[in-house]
């Protein structure tokens, strides 16, 4: 949860990273995330939380293998 003040700030200061999406890039409600905020970094911009979790989604035997591209962002 985050008030509106505090939603104003992290939009103000570009910290919010992710958002959930369908597959045409709208975006969607899919679990009452305020915002649909997904992932938001600090101020800094050295540190950022994910609500997803990319590495459930890395092998097809697991059913997705969406995650593979988020995780290898990281690396490159």
């Amino acid at each position: 949860y985050i008030d509106e003040e505090g939603l104003k700030e992290l939009e103000a200061n570009n910290q919010i990273l992710f958002k959930y999406c369908d597959e045409n890039g709208k975006e969607v409600d899919l679990n009452g995330s305020v915002a649909n905020i997904a992932g938001i970094c600090n101020k800094e911009k050295n540190v950022f939380g994910l609500m997803p979790h990319p590495e459930r989604a890395v092998e097809d035997v697991l059913g997705s293998i969406d995650g593979v591209k988020i995780l290898e962002g990281f690396r490159d």
